[in-house]
Order: C-alpha cells, then sequence, then structure tokens
C-alpha cells in the first residue's frame, strides 16, 4: 500500500511540476515588470510652466536609471539672485536611453565643468529641478528629453 500510494503521489507531482514552473515563472516575469513603477514617481513636484537659467560648475554627475542627477553649486556674483545661490540637484526627466539619443555619454560633465543650466524649478522652493537642458562652454545645448522649448523660448 505504501508503495502504491507512493507511486501515486510521484505520478501526481510529475503532471502538475509543469504546471508549477510555468505559473512561477509568470509570477517572476509579473514582479520583474511592475517593480520599476514602483520605483519610479511623478513630475508634479516641479513647475513644468517655469524654466529657471543658471550658471554654475558641476559637483556630481550621476549617469544612472531611472534619472540622471547633476549637483549644481551656483555661487554668488553681480548677476546672480540671491535666491540662485547654493548647490541644486538637478534631476533629468529622460532616462540615460533618451538622453543617449539627445547627444548625452556618461562622461559628458565631470567635476569642475561650468556650464548653464535651465530647470523647471520645485514648487517648494527647495533647490532642486527637472534638468531640461544644458549649455556647454562651446555652446553646444544638450536637452534632457525629446522636449523642445515652443516658438521663440
Amino acid at each position: 500500500m505504501w508503495n502504491r500510494f507512493h507511486i501515486r503521489v510521484s505520478e501526481t507531482l510529475h503532471r502538475e511540476l509543469p504546471m508549477f514552473r510555468v505559473a512561477g515563472c509568470w509570477l517572476a516575469l509579473l514582479l520583474a515588470a511592475a517593480t520599476p513603477g514602483f520605483a519610479h514617481h511623478s513630475f508634479a513636484l516641479f513647475d513644468m510652466d517655469q524654466n529657471l537659467s543658471m550658471v554654475g560648475t558641476v559637483v556630481e554627475y550621476r549617469w544612472s536609471n531611472p534619472h540622471v542627477h547633476v549637483v549644481l553649486k551656483v555661487d554668488p556674483g553681480p548677476d546672480v539672485a540671491s535666491g540662485l545661490v547654493g548647490t541644486w540637484d538637478l534631476e533629468a526627466a529622460g532616462s540615460t536611453n533618451i538622453m543617449t539619443r539627445q547627444g548625452w555619454t556618461r562622461v559628458t560633465l565631470k567635476g569642475g565643468d561650468r556650464i548653464t543650466a535651465v530647470v523647471h524649478p520645485m514648487k517648494d522652493g527647495a533647490k532642486g529641478g527637472s534638468l531640461f537642458y544644458i549649455i556647454l562652454p562651446d555652446g553646444n545645448r544638450l536637452y534632457t528629453d525629446i522636449a523642445r522649448p515652443k516658438g521663440g523660448s
């Protein structure tokens, strides 16, 4: 009897095991696909209707997904508004894939580079923003996304 029961259990497992494997693969695929969605966020915290231009020195350039970050230090000066002075964390709207298509690379910027950044500032007034584009010292303009200024902007 034990032998018979063992054989039945074994036969049942052999029939059901492929179904468990398929179900497990589907579950793993669904979890993997949903994970980036949990980590991503809205750009509602930025004032997307306002463009703020600032000239500063790159402190840090992080080339990583889901968004590239540029930490920019704006020093006081005669033509610099007091509200711009400080260290800014600028988040690019585009992924590294989109930015690569716009001409960016992981070595586009390095600490000490002097750039002009045009950003959509944070609504709460904190020193951060959504990076719209930068202007390099040679005058080359690099956008972070496929968006371009409207009209004569």
